[in-house]
């Protein structure tokens, strides 16, 4: 698996008498580091002994070539590292030419010239040792740096925006921290403090790992801690996919890292995202992913019986090495993303449709479990005579689904993946469609979910307590009927993400009761409205949702009730804002124990035939 490991220094790694590059190859992520990556690597260096210990790197080797005898190194873990040194060192060579006056003929050719020789090649300064990947503008950023400060012999231009990217923001530090340690010396000290830096950090180690193969590469990643930021499964998933069609066909990766970068904008920037739809991607389809490695005697699931964060890479590695092979998994994973982005929304823009509509609800209402069953059933939605109107009803479901669920988490967490997996599977194996499979896919959740007796006890209860985003959901859906065109919608966010329409509890949950309050709920004794606040401060009936919670908190009832913005028209803001769900609130003067308890009441009954899984 691993070829060969060295030690080299810096020095030996970039070495001037060498014709070796170390390339990244594009389909790697860009340059990722940042101002403390940039500082730590600064002190680190500057702040040891020489021989300090910069980590490793893992490349394979090319055959050398022949017409330019240069030796290429695919670099498959380090760019951070090699790419951030080149530039520490370009920084180094940049201030070292503002004391042209103070260097001597023997100075250049023992100092000054090697150091330009670790950074373009000795033969042929158009090229640099070190050659970053393309996205982001690296290469082009970088190129420009060599050209403007190294001495790069290259047509190159000057990228637009050149100075708001990490690559010219990182020389920039290094080239601001070394004007600081020369500060005030005068031009030969400054030069001798310059050359004693680069000693010490061609002098630093850095182990390198050559490897024969892109899967021995991958196998390394986990028992290794560089200083780079760690590549996560996606990232590895796609190495992998991308080495195996460079490897078919080298000409034709452009194309296919663009079907890649495709991939990943059906299904939007969130990571979490991204990781979630290549398990449930595999889960969803699990069979047709195991047919080709089962053999007579084995198991069922070679490839595992669901895909989890430990196995994702191997299902992918293997499932990339097998027939249809890396083409037929990024076609396949082309087609799943984009209607995985439909369920997510990242893609789906303004709602075009009811099942759109049910799509938002799905994942407002915590329902991101349901999503391998509902790529199976879209994915293979002509087979299985589901149109549009028969996923929106089934989706509509879900979401009265996944509020019981959330409320008295039954069926658990554990069990939701494989209730999804079995309920695809059972379609197959009935040969289900239209009618008959949403009526099977309704039975099976129906089965599944908790009683209403038990739906009803625990909407009895403290549900805020319980689950906050729920009661929010559910609040927000019995007061959707009341909202007109001139309120704000019940799922508008402000400025920092929260939303304008929060959970105001009537009677306040702080642990200081105000005065007012104590005398209305307890009679004027703090012990009895203590009591009463523990056993009901958090029940549906306590609770109602409102604009201005900020505002109301701890006033007394009447005050909340009867609060108005300052502005001109004098709007309401307190519960008589026109919320349906403030009726019982708006018409009465006290708020009393036994209000609370008959307000539970007449929610939890809306609530149970808002979210009824009876047909």
């Amino acid at each position: 698996m691993i070829k060969k490991v060295t030690d080299p220094t810096i020095a030996k790694v970039l070495s001037n008498d060498m014709a070796q590059v170390y390339r990244i190859p594009r389909y790697q992520r860009e340059y990722t580091w940042g101002m403390r990556d940039w500082a730590n690597l600064y002190d680190d260096v500057f702040e040891h002994e020489a021989g300090y210990f910069l980590g490793s790197i893992i490349v394979i080797q090319d055959d050398m070539d022949p017409n330019t005898g240069i030796i290429n190194y695919e670099v498959i873990d380090g760019q951070q590292r090699l790419t951030t040194i080149s530039l520490l060192l370009a920084a180094i060579y940049a201030r070292l030419q503002e004391y042209g006056n103070a260097i001597d003929d023997d100075m250049r050719a023992e100092d000054i010239v090697p150091l330009r020789g670790r950074l373009l090649l000795k033969k042929n300064k158009g090229m640099t040792r070190v050659v970053p990947q393309v996205q982001n503008h690296n290469l082009e950023d970088f190129r420009w740096i060599m050209r403007e400060q190294v001495g790069l012999k290259a047509v190159v231009q000057k990228p637009k925006y050149h100075g708001v990217r990490k690559v010219r923001k990182a020389f920039e530090y290094f080239h601001g921290r070394l004007g600081d340690e020369v500060k005030g010396l005068d031009d030969e000290s400054a030069v001798a403090k310059l050359l004693e830096m680069c000693d010490l950090l061609c002098h630093a180690v850095i182990v390198q790992i050559n490897v024969d193969s892109h899967a021995d590469a991958y196998t390394l990643f986990a028992s290794l801690n560089n200083r780079g930021v760690p590549l996560s499964a996606v990232d590895l998933i796609k190495n992998t996919l991308l080495s195996r069609v460079a490897d078919a066909d080298e000409s034709e990766l452009d194309y296919y890292f663009g079907q890649w970068q495709e991939v990943l904008r059906n299904l939007g920037d969130d990571y979490a995202v991204q990781e979630r739809f290549f398990r449930q991607n595999y889960d969803a389809f699990r069979r047709e992913a195991n047919a080709p490695f089962v053999v007579e005697g084995g198991g069922q699931w070679p490839l595992g019986p669901v895909a989890t964060r430990s196995n994702l890479l191997k299902i992918y590695e293997m499932r990339i090495a097998k027939e249809p092979g890396a083409l037929g998994v990024l076609d396949e994973l082309l087609a799943n993303s984009e209607i995985y982005g439909r369920l997510v929304g990242s893609v789906a823009g303004e709602l075009q449709d009811s099942l759109d509509e049910q799509l938002l609800e799905l994942s407002r209402a915590q329902g991101v479990p349901s999503y391998l069953m509902l790529l199976f059933l879209m994915r293979n939605k002509t087979e299985l005579a589901i149109d549009d109107d028969m996923a929106a009803d089934l989706v509509s479901y879900l979401v009265r689904f996944f509020v019981r669920r959330n409320v008295t988490d039954t069926p658990p967490t554990r069990d939701l993946e494989r209730l999804f997996i079995s309920i695809c599977e059972g379609v197959q194996d009935r040969g289900l469609a239209g009618d008959d499979l949403v009526g099977y896919a309704k039975e099976r959740l129906r089965e599944a979910s908790a009683s209403d007796s038990v739906f009803e006890e625990m909407l009895q209860g403290p549900i805020y307590d319980v689950n906050p985003e729920m009661c929010r959901y559910i609040l927000a859906t019995l007061a959707k009927p009341s909202v007109t065109k001139e309120m704000r919608p019940l799922w508008e966010r402000n400025g920092s993400g929260t939303y304008v329409w929060t959970i105001e509890h009537v009677f306040p949950q702080g642990e200081n009761i105000p005065a007012a309050w104590v005398d209305m709920i307890g009679g004027g004794d703090r012990s009895v409205a203590q009591e009463i606040q523990a056993s009901h401060v958090h029940k549906l009936g306590n609770l109602t949702l409102t604009g201005y919670n900020s505002k109301l908190s701890n006033m007394s009832f009447k005050e909340k009730r009867d609060r108005r913005e300052r502005k001109s028209d004098g709007s309401y803001v307190g519960y008589r804002n026109g919320l349906n769900l403030n009726e019982d609130l708006v018409g009465t003067d006290t708020w009393t124990k036994e209000q609370i308890d008959d307000r539970t009441e007449k929610l939890v009954k809306l609530a149970l035939e808002a979210f009824s899984l009876s047909e």
